[in-house]
């Protein structure tokens, strides 16, 4: 039985990607499911996948369900075709595009086609993952909750125009001073 194993990378950085491995008998819904869980997104959205050239332009449509929009041809559907039956050639790509309002783009491209199947792997499986995968609904930074700690404990919107000045009175006998600095070439203010 044939394993293959996809790179699914987000469009817009092909330095986050996840490779699945994926029995060839398997479904597409299973990929989808897969590709999913792999960035950490709920499944509770539409999702297609397009049959793609080397250029990445759109084919043959393999969607999770019938959606109300025009088909040039009627789509397969994921719980119906086998990953394998779509395989036409070695280096076969694939568009996925999950969730038609955020419109979450993946391409996934075959990488490898291997005969032996591992008795410890449950398919599909993640094999690699490489980058910080987004957020589905939204930014989100690296420090997640705890930056808005930080941001109430330092009060970090205070200065939202850029960087205060430090006793930020207008004295004009300071100006001077530092004006004064300045032209004997110290700034106690540098570093």
């Amino acid at each position: 039985m044939a394993v293959l194993k996809f790179r699914v990378y987000l469009e817009e950085d092909d330095a986050v990607y996840r490779d699945i491995v994926i029995k060839h008998t398997q479904h597409f819904h299973d990929l989808h499911l897969a590709i999913v869980k792999s960035y950490e997104f709920d499944s509770k959205h539409q999702a297609t996948f397009y049959r793609s050239n080397d250029n990445w332009q759109r084919g043959r449509e393999i969607s999770l369900e019938t959606y109300d929009k025009a088909y040039p041809v009627a789509p397969l559907m994921m719980a119906e075709t086998t990953i394998g039956s779509e395989i036409r050639d070695t280096n076969q790509k694939f568009i996925y595009v999950y969730d038609f309002v955020k419109n979450w783009t993946f391409l996934v491209e075959l990488i490898n086609v291997s005969k032996e199947e591992s008795s410890k792997l449950v398919y599909p499986s993640v094999s690699r993952t490489e980058g910080i995968g987004p957020q589905q609904y939204g930014t989100k930074s690296l420090l997640g909750d705890k930056f808005a700690d930080i941001e109430e404990k330092y009060d970090l919107t205070e200065a939202t125009d850029g960087f205060g000045e430090e006793g930020d009175e207008s004295d004009s006998s300071d100006d001077n001073d530092e004006a004064e600095g300045a032209e004997e070439g110290h700034d106690e203010d540098a570093f």
